[in-house]
This record gives C-alpha cells, sequence and structure tokens, in this order.
C-alpha cells in the first residue's frame, strides 16, 4: 500500500473514531430542565479538533451531525432527527462546527497558549449559537437564555477544552509513532 493511501485509511478511520467518541461523550449527559444537557460533548469535540485538525476533524463532526440528521440517535439522551437540530439544543451542535474547526486551525499555530485560546473561541462561538437558537425556540431574551443554556456549564466546558488540548499532546504524539499526517 503507498504511503499517502496507508496514511489517508489511517486518518478516515481515526475520524471514524473520534465521530464515535463524540456520540459516547454525548450520552454521558445529566439531564437538565432547559432541554440542554450537562454532557461531555465539548471534552469529546474539543478533542477531536486538536487532534485531527481541520480538514479530518470537520469530517468527524460533520458526520456526528449528519448521523443526528437522519434520525440516529447519536445526540445526547440518544436523540436523533432533524427537530433536535432545531430545538432548545441544536444551536450547540451547529456551534460544534465552528468549535472543531478552531481547536484545528491551532494546529497551524505554536504557541501552546494560543492554541488553547482558539480552542476557547471555538467554545464561545459554540455558546453564542447556543444561546441565540435556544432564545428564538423560546421566544426568551438572549440573557436569560445565557443564565439559563450557558452560564451553568462555562467552567465544566473551559476545563473541557484545557483538558482536551492537554491530552491531545499525547494522542497526536502517539499518532505519529504510526505515521500519522
Amino acid at each position: 500500500m503507498k504511503e499517502s493511501a496507508k496514511s489517508n485509511t489511517l486518518s478516515l478511520v481515526t475520524a471514524a473514531l473520534f465521530t464515535a467518541l463524540i456520540v459516547v461523550c454525548s450520552q454521558i449527559a445529566i439531564p437538565m430542565p432547559t432541554q440542554v444537557s450537562l454532557t461531555l460533548q465539548t471534552f469529546g469535540v474539543a478533542l477531536c479538533g486538536y487532534v485531527l485538525g481541520v480538514k479530518w476533524g470537520l469530517a468527524s463532526i460533520i458526520t456526528y451531525v449528519l448521523l443526528g440528521t437522519v434520525g440516529v440517535p447519536v445526540f445526547s439522551g440518544f436523540r436523533g432527527g432533524v427537530q433536535v437540530l432545531f430545538g432548545a439544543s441544536g444551536g450547540f451542535i451547529f456551534g460544534f462546527i465552528f468549535f472543531v474547526l478552531l481547536c484545528g486551525i491551532s494546529l497551524l499555530v505554536k504557541n501552546k497558549g494560543l492554541k488553547v485560546l482558539l480552542g476557547l473561541g471555538g467554545l464561545v462561538i459554540c455558546h453564542i449559537i447556543g444561546i441565540i437558537q435556544f432564545a428564538i425556540v423560546y421566544k426568551t431574551d438572549i440573557i436569560s437564555s445565557f443564565l439559563m443554556v450557558s452560564a451553568p456549564y462555562l467552567i465544566k466546558d473551559i476545563i473541557s477544552v484545557a483538558l482536551a488540548f492537554f491530552l491531545s499532546l499525547y494522542i497526536r504524539k502517539l499518532l505519529s509513532k504510526i505515521h500519522y499526517s
């Protein structure tokens, strides 16, 4: 097998594994009264971007979103379908795309602090989209939405981004030993 074909196959398999990891992280959930569960999704999504980079990270998260869209129960609480994407928590799911993108872009910079800041920037975008969609769905103001579906999760999410970044350093080192590019 040619080296580039081997690398592409390894990248594809790794992206599929990260899609599965995000599914598992989605199911580790504590239901909340706002219909936006407390999950490990932000950790899984950040780790996906930090390990896979832009191209394969986006492939992984878009696969996750598409699986959920067609009804596969991959979203938190074993839910799936278009109605989830346009429901209370759907904005966060759309936000995962930008979150992975910024975590993936961080692989292009050398400064570790900037890498974490890019991940946190992706988290902020994810929260903003989630807050706006929640406000629209429940016909409430942005401040109330922030207080209900963002503020209670921020500390957990910030810690998740930092942990994902540091774990990604180890995982990328392991993957580089098997010629992951």
